[in-house]
């Protein structure tokens, strides 16, 4: 049987949910070379210890080893995308994604007896942003549609399993819309929002690296007026990393690390030595230049056109922004979702289901 999953292959982490999963997987969008791990004591989960070896006919180095994600935070070597990289073309991505859907596939299941290569189906869907969709939504669609295999090496509770991850069909949409498709119907796919089905819709999709503003009339996309920007969080991101080195002598191994200290509120780092630092106003300094743009953006945005009757602030910067963006909005109104940065993907599940015609789902 053919799984459905929507998957967002998101610059800064890759989310996956399979229909009738309870809770999307996410894993960080890195990776660093792979190679034999000394190992002191095995890692709880096998998210912390992705480590893989994949080989696809659609990657320009098939056969590599990659650390995957958690994994890689810490690692020296780790990359992280920058804003020259395309999703659509960019290895890194399609290396994060495959490991994604094969651990989805496996994940909780014991191994089968006699061993041997796992096989998984999926019908997917996903998005780009704005301004790369036309030009590359059919090469990113070629690109994910196949066969490849994903080999789990000291991945703990995994290792020496190897999943060939098929997909048969990727349904590439518009990133931000696919968002608000959600927030518009219910699982079976129905209205459930009048307002936002029927109304003509802004949104502020706010990625690492792009900041989308679509424009959806009655759940079609506007062409005129739907826009992107070539920058998102991952620009103020950099910048806190190199002012935090430069005056406290602390490096933080990745942006996924930092960000993950500002959304737990940890603002103080540790000095050599015993003393320590309160980094909370340089990530106001630099939050507060961000959310001050966008809201810029947003208010041009809209006074292009006044039809908009409601300006929505999504992804995984708008959570991290949100205060800052409420402060430098003033007395325009914008609208906020809970887990802002799950809204795509699950806009990318009903999305399959939509062109799979609800095809029967493996259930596990």
């Amino acid at each position: 049987m053919i799984k459905i999953a929507g998957i967002d292959i998101g610059n800064d982490s890759v989310k996956v949910v399979v229909d009738g999963s309870p809770r999307p997987i996410l894993i960080p969008s890195i990776v660093s070379p792979g190679y034999d791990r000394h190992i002191l004591q095995e890692e709880d989960s096998p998210l912390k210890a992705l480590d893989v070896q994949i080989r696809s006919p659609k990657l320009k180095k098939s056969n590599q080893r990659y650390f995957v994600g958690l994994l890689a935070m810490e690692d020296q070597d780790n990359s992280e995308l920058e804003e020259t990289d395309n999703k659509a073309t960019s290895d890194q991505s399609l290396v994060v994604a495959l490991t994604a859907l094969a651990y989805a596939a496996i994940a909780g299941q014991s191994h089968p007896v006699g061993g041997g290569l796992e096989e998984v189906e999926y019908i997917i869907g996903t998005g780009l942003p704005v301004r790369s969709y036309v030009a590359f939504h059919r090469a990113f669609e070629e690109r994910l549609v196949g066969e490849h295999e994903v080999a789990f090496l000291s991945t703990p509770e995994l290792h020496g399993r190897t999943v060939r991850v098929i997909i048969r069909r990727a349904v590439v949409s518009v990133e931000g819309a696919a968002a608000l498709y959600h927030l518009a119907t219910n699982d079976q796919l129905q209205v459930k929002n009048e307002e936002l089905h029927g109304g003509c819709i802004g949104i502020c999709e706010i990625g690492a690296l792009t900041t989308d503003f679509p424009v959806v009339k009655r759940m079609n996309i506007d062409n005129q007026f739907s826009t992107g920007e070539q920058f998102g969080l991952a620009t103020y991101l950099d910048s806190i990393i190199r002012e935090v080195e430069d005056r406290f002598g602390y490096r933080f191994p990745s942006r996924t690390k930092l960000i993950g200290r500002i959304r737990n509120r940890e603002f103080t780092v540790q000095r050599v030595g015993e003393g320590k630092a309160d980094i909370r106003p340089i990530v106001d300094v630099y939050f507060g230049r961000a959310a001050q743009k966008l809201v810029d953006l947003i208010r041009k945005r809209w006074k292009k056109y006044p039809d908009i009757e409601c300006f929505y602030v999504l992804g995984g910067g708008a959570s991290a922004l949100r205060s800052y963006i409420v402060e430098a909005a003033g007395d325009m109104r914008l609208r906020f979702e809970e887990d802002s940065e799950l809204l795509n993907v699950h806009g990318y599940l009903k999305l399959a289901k939509s062109k799979a015609g609800q095809m029967p789902v493996a259930q596990d």
